[in-house]
């Protein structure tokens, strides 16, 4: 008879219990061995847990708030389910897991199913300054509104906007994609200078 490395039956604690949060695809493990290298951590949680269902990703940090824990994303929440309360205790590189359903959405199943924001770049200076879908200015430009001013409010780092040489739209000194550059002076006095290629008959 094989001999198992956790409480059976009974003894083991009732999943509502551990965790207060609704089944989702995502399974919060902790109580991980924090000394293991996280490829290796990765490479471990994924063999084990995808006997159970489609693993969509593995995400091990090893910062100080995340060390000796993982995040586990399954396809569906039935995998999800049937992982947790099979590996529930398992002793893994020396350590019990302890495992609940994660409390939020994975990126990776947000991302799947069309919910996923992207996390905003701006920082709460950038909201106290009124500043809106600005940027900071390069080294040796002016910052806002000042360089459009002088440039003749064509934005920045454009220069003042010109009309294209090929007839088309102002690019404000930015070569458009897919139009012919003009030909050069100097080009063109190189072409007249070609002579034809003459054609030998090897008769």
């Amino acid at each position: 008879m094989a001999t198992s490395t956790r409480p059976l039956g009974g003894s083991r604690a009732p999943l509502s219990t551990t965790s207060n949060v609704a089944p989702n695809q995502t399974l919060y493990i902790s109580n991980l061995n924090d000394k293991i290298h996280k490829p290796d951590l990765k490479i471990a949680l994924y063999t084990l847990f995808s006997t159970y269902g489609v693993v969509l990703d593995v995400i091990a940090l090893k910062t100080m708030k995340m060390r000796g824990q993982a995040h586990v994303a399954f396809r569906d929440i039935a995998s999800a389910s049937s992982a947790m309360r099979a590996c529930q205790g398992m002793v893994i590189f020396g350590r019990e897991m302890k495992i609940q359903y994660a409390k939020s959405k994975s990126d990776t199943i947000a991302k799947l199913d069309g919910t996923y924001r992207m996390p905003s770049l701006r920082t709460a200076d950038d909201s106290s300054s009124g500043a809106t879908g600005t940027f900071a200015p390069l080294p040796g430009q002016k910052k806002g509104n000042e360089e459009d001013e002088e440039m003749g409010g064509s934005g920045p780092g454009l220069g003042s906007a010109s009309a294209n040489p090929n007839g088309g739209a102002a690019t404000g000194g930015v070569e458009a994609h897919g139009t012919k550059r003009p030909r050069d002076e100097s080009e063109s006095e190189q072409s007249d200078g070609d002579v034809e290629m003459e054609v030998d008959d090897d008769d």
